[in-house]
């Protein structure tokens, strides 16, 4: 009941501001290539549905295969870094270093090393997710009890099985936290190698719509994205309720009252 009442109370801010939106734009008569009205923009979604879906889809395949990438290699490293103290000097500083250039500035070499297709907009929304999903999981691996690893290693535990069986699943909670901040990066990753490059994609559409002055279609293509974002975090945060019921974030709160 109390998720349903948070999400009513979230869908009645947004309609509380969309209201005013209208209201403002047509009474201080705004024109509408510089700000359509939110009647005008939904209308559009209805209207064309194919074309928002059509580059939605690429986006969206653009976001998920390079959030995975993120995954994978950032798990790796986080391990790594773990596991070796030149290791851990030297990658947090590639790392930042990395982490403080502009993407933009960046995208184009991209494009010129792996070309015009899907590839350099997978490896720019890896790349910018990467960071978030490095740190927690460090973080996460290094919170470890000491006396939990003593008591793994008096039992004849090898490094392998410390990890599969102590750090890692103690490490899963920082890990989604790291997975939710950096979904929403992959897909700005991905709209950025469209705004450098592409001919499919959210990114290329509002590109294309501003060349043409139809910020209809950019709002149009803007609302799909922040849907898109909406919806990738919450079936990440969906999944982490299913992988983490155990963790104390996740316990109801009258379970946690009841205890003494």
């Amino acid at each position: 009941m109390s998720r349903i009442k948070g999400f009513a109370s979230v869908v009645g801010v947004l309609f509380g501001c969309c209201l005013i939106w209208e209201v403002l734009v047509r009474v201080l008569d705004v024109p509408l290539f510089m700000l359509p009205p939110p009647s005008v923009i939904f209308m559009a979604l209805v209207t064309n549905p194919q074309i928002y879906a059509y580059h939605a889809i690429y986006s969206l395949y653009s976001t998920i295969a390079g959030f995975v990438l993120a995954v994978v290699l950032g798990v790796i490293l986080a391990v790594a870094i773990v596991h070796s103290k030149f290791l851990e000097r030297t990658l947090y500083t590639v790392l930042v270093t990395l982490n403080s250039v502009p993407k933009v500035a960046v995208a184009p070499l991209f494009i010129i090393w792996l070309g015009t297709g899907l590839e350099p907009k997978v490896a720019i929304a890896a790349m910018i997710a990467i960071f978030a999903i490095v740190i927690d999981s460090v973080h996460g691996l290094k919170s470890v009890e000491p006396e939990m690893l003593d008591l793994g290693r008096a039992l004849k535990g090898s490094t392998l099985k410390l990890m599969i069986k102590i750090r890692f699943p103690h490490a899963l909670p920082a890990l989604f936290s790291g997975m939710k901040v950096a979904i929403s990066l992959a897909l700005i990753g991905a709209i950025v190698g469209e705004f450098v490059a592409a001919k499919r994609g959210l990114g290329y559409l509002i590109m294309l719509s501003q060349g043409q002055y139809d910020t209809v279609t950019m709002f149009g293509a803007i609302a799909v994205l922040a849907l898109l974002g909406i919806v990738l975090f919450f079936l990440l945060d969906a999944l982490e309720r299913l992988a983490l019921p155990w963790h104390v974030s996740r316990r109801r709160e009258g379970d946690v009252q009841a205890l003494p």
